[in-house]
């Protein structure tokens, strides 16, 4: 009897429970935080037993050992507490135990109820838009437009994913555009794998090397005390560099496939994942006028969510309210009665609704850390590897921590404002830039993520029901392609 892989929801259980262990040995321990509050304009340090209120002054920095300008936290670009350095003490463990397990992911999917309410409204807007008919056949019309040339479908949608996750962090969006776009390569002749790679690939390369993006690249650069602009041209040709060699791989990968449809790594679900994207009806390859407009409609919902998110500071919030209006406008222009219009929304949205549970599932194991208080002890440990190391060594070794640590700390803002205050310092030790510290943080929870079973990988491959397996068997190549390219990056830069 074959053994199948686990699904993502049993994995995420798995982990789980391994982090529960985890809190049994890992003893729990805190650093002392300091955060700003502009209606007193005053800091309030956060120790064991005390809470002080401190003059927002640099002076006040400098005594805590923070060298970091003060007109950061005054102009609101470090607006999260941090944590303070020198300043750990262990506490009385917190190890967590079946009734905390069993409540992880019940907790984590309050916690992630935005972007699971999201997930789900943007399904029943899928839902609508495919009882139209409008995407079956813009997809067919899309397809007979391409035929020869499909290869530019890889290279035009990856490089604007990327740059969509270099300049402003697009990456939990990118869920919204799957359910679009496996279609539209499975017309192609590609397979699915070829669809989530030029989405998630894209959005991860961006992300890994962000220019401009101020939830990774810019808060970190604050953080660590240093503009944000340095390293900037050096991160700009790493990224065109990065992407290229991305876009190589699935371009080469998609091609086999074309060639060879039993070459694909999901070749035993091609039946079953056309069957899901392609109904066996007659599929028009003419738009009705209706359906036109219904088509404007659907992309200028993604037209406004990416512009509200990188220039309006939107979030899950205001992205399900643009596709729930979206949806009810679409019904109206293509006249779909009241009843069928809720039972194809609930249809659309059922369809992504393992997707929304893995996310949850996944914020239940950061939720098992927290309550353990097991985070900054690793942190701790893990700032005191590099001591007394070569250049070169120091900023591989920064970028390896960083890679582990995002296992633990999946948010790249959150990251920053937990460890620059730490780890940021270390590079004076070693007369390096600051800088290389913010290179090996983006780079090594960006190179992560294209793993990572706490991040975003399991929720999209549960979009097509690809198993993590599969999903490892393809990428592997790559990462190990990324990682000898970071690490000659990195000991070029700290050779400077």
């Amino acid at each position: 009897m074959k053994i199948k892989f686990p699904t993502a929801q049993t994995i995420l259980l798995i982990i789980t429970a391994i982090t529960v262990l985890l809190t049994w040995i890992i003893p729990s321990g805190k650093y002392e935080t300091l955060a700003y509050t502009s209606d007193s304009n005053q800091f309030i340090l956060k120790g064991k037993e005390t809470s002080i209120n401190l003059k927002a002054t640099q002076y006040t920095l400098d005594s805590l050992a923070i060298k970091i300008p003060l007109e950061k936290f005054t102009k609101g670009e470090i607006w999260k507490p941090i944590n303070i350095p020198n300043t750990f003490y262990y506490l009385e463990s917190e190890p967590q135990g079946i009734v905390s397990f069993l409540k992880a992911p019940v907790k984590g999917i309050i916690q992630a109820a935005d972007i699971i309410f999201f997930v789900l409204v943007l399904g029943g807007a899928i839902g609508i838009m495919n009882f139209s008919g409008a995407f079956d056949a813009g997809i067919s019309s899309l397809a007979k437009m391409l035929k020869g040339k499909e290869f530019l479908l890889i290279i035009i949608i990856t490089i604007l994913i990327a740059l969509g996750g270099t300049t402003f962090g697009l990456a939990e969006e990118t869920i919204a555009f799957y359910p679009i776009l496996i279609p539209v390569f499975l017309r192609a002749r590609y397979d699915a794998m070829v669809a989530l790679a030029s989405v998630y690939i894209g959005s991860s390369i961006g992300t890994m090397i962000s220019t401009v993006n101020p939830f990774s690249t810019i808060i970190a650069s604050n953080v660590a005390g240093i503009n944000w602009t340095t390293g900037l041209t050096s991160r700009i040709i790493f990224l065109v560099i990065g992407t290229l060699v991305c876009i190589a791989y699935i371009i080469w990968y998609g091609k086999k496939v074309q060639q060879d449809p039993s070459k694909s790594i999901i070749y035993n679900q091609k039946e079953a994942i056309e069957k899901h994207y392609f109904s066996n009806k007659t599929i028009s390859e003419t738009l009705n006028l209706p359906q036109r407009f219904a088509l404007i409609i659907f992309l200028l919902c993604f037209v406004i969510m990416i512009y509200g998110v990188s220039q309006l500071e939107w979030w899950f919030e205001e992205m399900t309210a643009v596709f729930l209006t979206g949806a009810i406008i679409i019904g109206l222009l293509l006249r779909i009665k009241e009843q069928q219009f809720v039972t194809e929304f609930i249809k659309g949205a059922s369809d992504l609704l393992g997707v929304a549970l893995i996310i949850g599932i996944a914020r239940g194991v950061s939720v098992i850390m927290e309550e353990g208080m097991i985070i900054d002890t690793v942190l701790f440990h893990a700032s005191n590897v590099t001591s007394g190391m070569n250049k070169g060594l120091f900023a591989n070794m920064m970028m390896l921590i960083y890679s582990g640590l995002s296992f633990f700390i999946p948010s790249s803002s959150g990251m920053a404002v937990l460890t620059m205050p730490i780890l940021a310092p270390l590079a004076d030790t070693v007369g390096l830039g600051r800088e290389i510290i913010v290179d090996a943080y983006q780079l090594g929870q960006g190179l992560f993520a294209f793993i990572n079973p706490t991040g975003l990988i399991l929720a999209t491959l549960a979009i097509v029901n690809v198993t993590y397996d599969k999903w490892l068997k393809f990428v592997m190549p790559l990462v190990g392609i990324l990682l000898v390219l970071i690490i000659g990056y990195l000991t070029l830069m700290a050779s400077f």
